[in-house]
C-alpha cells in the first residue's frame, strides 16, 4: 500500500502529539502521594486529639451536673436541716446519722462539706466535691439565714 502525501502529514501529527503528551512521571506521582500522606497523618492526629478533648469535656460536664444537682438540693433545704450541719464533716455523720457522701449510678462520688459562720455570721459555706475517672470538680455556695 502506498501512502499519499496527506497520510504522511496525518501520521506525523499523531506521532508528534503522542511524544508531547508524556503525562506524569513515577517520581512526580510518588512525591504527590507522599505530600498527601503527610497531610492525612496531620488530620488523623488532630482527630485523635479532638476525641480526647471531647471525652474530657463530657466527663467534666457530668461531674458539674452532679455537683449542681446536689447544690440545688442542699440550697432547697431549711437552714437548720441536718444535711447542712457542719459537725462531723467531712468524714463523719450529721445529727440525723447521714453521711455527707453519695455514690452516683455512673461511679462518681459526691461529697459536700459545710462550714458555719463562714465568711460572716449566720451563713454557711457549702462546698460540693465530685470525684471520678481520675478528676475532681468543686462547686461552692454561700447560704444565709434570713
Amino acid at each position: 500500500m502506498k501512502l499519499r502525501p496527506a497520510d504522511h502529514k496525518k501520521r506525523g501529527t499523531e506521532i508528534r502529539a503522542m511524544e508531547n503528551d508524556a503525562g506524569f512521571t513515577l517520581i512526580e506521582v510518588v512525591i504527590a502521594i507522599s505530600i498527601l500522606a503527610v497531610g492525612l497523618l496531620g488530620v488523623a492526629a488532630m482527630q485523635t486529639s479532638a476525641i480526647q478533648v471531647n471525652s474530657a469535656a463530657g466527663q467534666m460536664t457530668t461531674r458539674m451536673n452532679w455537683a449542681q444537682d446536689k447544690m440545688e438540693e442542699l440550697k432547697a433545704l431549711a437552714f437548720s436541716d441536718p444535711w447542712l450541719e457542719a459537725a462531723g464533716n467531712p468524714t463523719g455523720v450529721d445529727s440525723a446519722g447521714n453521711t455527707h457522701v453519695q455514690t452516683t449510678s455512673d461511679g462518681y462520688t459526691v461529697r459536700w462539706d459545710v462550714a458555719d459562720n463562714t465568711p460572716v455570721p449566720n451563713t454557711k459555706q457549702i462546698v460540693v466535691t465530685v470525684t471520678g475517672k481520675g478528676k475532681i470538680s468543686r462547686l461552692t455556695c454561700m447560704r444565709a439565714d434570713w
